[in-house]
């Protein structure tokens, strides 16, 4: 006999899942006396050697000739544990790395073709963009195969490569595809940061600024004072403020409470609703980095113009961005919308970034540093005086020059 059921029958299942994963910090990883890449791989619960699949960024493979020869030659030194599993995969870098379906195809067809496994490792090397996209790519073979992050920049290093998320864009919006997928490691060397060009290493910059002004006054009285080293890419200092980011982002994730975002809050996207519109406006000749600067410059702009963050506070804030060599506004804040002459297209970007987690729109805002708030609107006619505001603040300390 069937017991008698109702029309509604329910069964609620709870899950918790604890993710750790370590993030490093050293120099020369592929040296054969550095044991950190055999110790981080063989942390893993299979036994004999584990297969490897490399992943290159083209232009830190052009950066570093020498490259390849020393992941195969630390390989072979560890051949016991490790398994390289054929010439490494060079990827183009930069953000059209993720506007191309075709570079994820590329690393999937890899996957499959070297038997990379469960049990086996992608190691990506490269800026944020290639690391997003092999990420994603990662996370979607096999319902996910293990990831190991080697970022070669300071926005990598210290924001974009030590969080959980993966993604590639699509219909003409940033990260519209992705995953949570937390990587199995993520070892920074600093060996990687002195080959960059100047727009690289003072654009990531922006993201420390960023966590700074969200968590921690003394870190960003740390950049103040430290700000024309690090213009001067003094390595000590970039190496402490690539720690301290990493530090605070990583406690943000583990303690915020909504790590996988499935409420309407990114905090830690402070100045990024016009950033991400800003990059696409500028067919992405605009750095990650140098949009955040921008983003952040406006929203500071935009609370001390509606009275909500102190004038000393704004104008420290645009004072630093300004000290490290980044720009506070670009041609593409004033770039008309298609459909609303007088309205600014970098607007679009509020609606997006609500879109983007679904629910109200929720923007952080400071009210003074290291201390922020959300808000849930945004007065249009004051964000447009906003913009001119900081249009005028770069116009006057360049000689006119917007």
């Amino acid at each position: 006999m069937f017991e008698h059921m109702t029309d509604v029958q329910r069964l609620d299942q709870a899950i918790q899942v604890s993710f750790q994963y370590p993030v490093c910090f050293t120099t020369d990883l592929f040296g054969q006396h550095n044991p950190l890449l055999k110790d981080i791989v063989c942390a893993g619960t299979a036994e004999g050697p584990r297969k490897i699949l490399c992943i290159i960024d083209r232009g830190v493979d052009r950066s570093h000739p020498c490259l390849q020869a020393a992941i195969d030659a630390y390989c072979h030194h560890h051949r016991a544990y490790l398994t390289l599993v054929g010439p490494a995969l060079v990827v183009p870098g930069g953000e059209h790395v993720k506007n191309d379906p075709d570079h994820v195809r590329t690393v999937h067809h890899a996957i499959h073709a070297y038997g990379i496994d469960r049990h086996a490792y992608v190691l990506v090397i490269g800026g944020g963009a290639v690391i997003d996209m092999v990420g994603f790519a990662a996370a979607t073979a096999h319902r996910g195969v293990r990831l190991i992050r080697v970022p070669t920049t300071v926005l990598a290093q210290n924001d974009s490569a030590v969080g959980v998320k993966n993604s590639v864009n699509a219909f003409g919006k940033k990260n519209f595809l992705g995953t949570f997928a937390p990587p199995s490691a993520v070892l920074n060397d600093s060996a990687f940061l002195v080959t960059l060009d100047d727009r690289d290493w003072r654009s990531g910059i922006a993201e420390a600024i960023k966590v700074a002004l969200l968590k921690d006054s003394a870190f960003f009285a740390f950049i103040e004072r430290h700000a024309a080293a690090l213009k001067q890419r003094d390595l000590e200092a970039m190496q402490w403020l690539i720690y301290r980011c990493a530090q605070l982002h990583l406690e943000h994730i583990a303690t915020n409470g909504d790590p996988f975002e499935l409420g309407s809050s990114r905090p830690l996207d402070f100045g990024h609703w016009s950033a991400h519109k800003l990059e696409q406006l500028s067919h992405y000749r605009l750095r990650h980095g140098e949009a955040v600067a921008i983003g952040i410059a406006l929203d500071s702009t935009y609370a001390y113009h509606i009275g909500l963050l102190p004038k000393p506070d704004w104008e420290r804030i645009l004072a630093l961005i300004t000290a490290l060599g980044l720009a506070v506004s670009a041609p593409e804040l004033h770039v008309r919308h298609p459909d609303h002459p007088n309205y600014p297209a970098v607007l679009d970007g509020l609606n997006e970034f609500r879109e983007h987690l679904g629910g109200q729109l929720t923007v952080m805002l400071l009210e003074r540093i290291a201390h922020g708030i959300e808000v849930h609107e945004v007065d249009h006619a004051a964000m447009i005086e906003s913009i001119n505001l900081v249009h005028t603040y770069q116009a006057e300390r360049q000689g006119g020059r917007a």
